[in-house]
């Protein structure tokens, strides 16, 4: 791992709290399972039939019938449970998730959230991000600030196809961690050696800055 992507994912994990049920969306998501604490009673959530998600599988004692829902091998922890896709979305729609912890293409200072589609590229499928977005009680989105053409991916407003509006809470990248509130997006914390002045550089989204601004822990 990248890392950029490491320090992302030790952040991410600073939002999962003892006793929660947990979703874990495609692609650096799915790498928060491994940093979770093992004292942590975490139940973690696949929309495709399955609440109780492990770390990866050790190299060769992987299991091809237990996969995540972005076909990834898994592994399960005691007390796991398999059930099919409508009861898997009833828990979500139902608000039974607790966070959902996904990755993100684009995010507006509205906290609208792209992270499906990129027309003419990218087309795989809305998966259960949509329902997601607005079943599970806190939604955190962690991604690069930047895309590979050094273009800020927190924007005005999306120019990507939405997932959904206003329904990001909490934006973690590698250079800070915004929060987004009835009085706009605000800038809560900077990675280590980042300052507020390259983060405003590097962020094409409009934000205030916290009183209580303090450094990625």
């Amino acid at each position: 791992m990248r890392d950029t992507r490491l320090t992302i994912v030790k952040r991410a994990v600073q939002e999962i709290k003892d006793g929660m049920n947990v979703n874990l969306g495609i692609g650096m998501p799915t790498l928060v399972a491994n940093e979770i604490p093992q004292d942590f009673n975490v139940l973690l959530q696949s929309e495709n039939g399955l609440l109780g998600i492990g770390p990866y599988p050790i190299d060769g004692q992987e299991d091809p019938d237990l996969i995540n829902a972005g076909k990834e091998t898994i592994t399960t922890v005691p007390g796991s449970s398999f059930f099919d896709s409508a009861e898997s979305f009833a828990m979500i729609r139902g608000g039974h998730i607790d966070l959902a912890i996904l990755g993100g293409m684009e995010v507006s200072e509205n906290g609208d959230l792209a992270n499906w589609m990129i027309p003419g590229k990218m087309v795989k499928g809305m998966g259960g991000a949509m329902d997601l977005v607005n079943g599970a009680k806190r939604v955190v989105v962690i991604m690069e600030h930047v895309n590979k053409h050094g273009e800020s991916k927190i924007k005005k407003e999306c120019t990507l196809p939405l997932t959904g509006k206003q329904v990001v809470h909490r934006l973690i990248t590698d250079l800070a961690v915004f929060d987004f509130t009835p009085n706009g997006m605000v800038l809560i914390e900077t990675a280590s050696g980042v300052s507020v002045e390259e983060v405003k550089q590097q962020t094409e989204a409009t934000f205030t800055v916290s009183e209580l601004l303090t450094e990625v822990r």
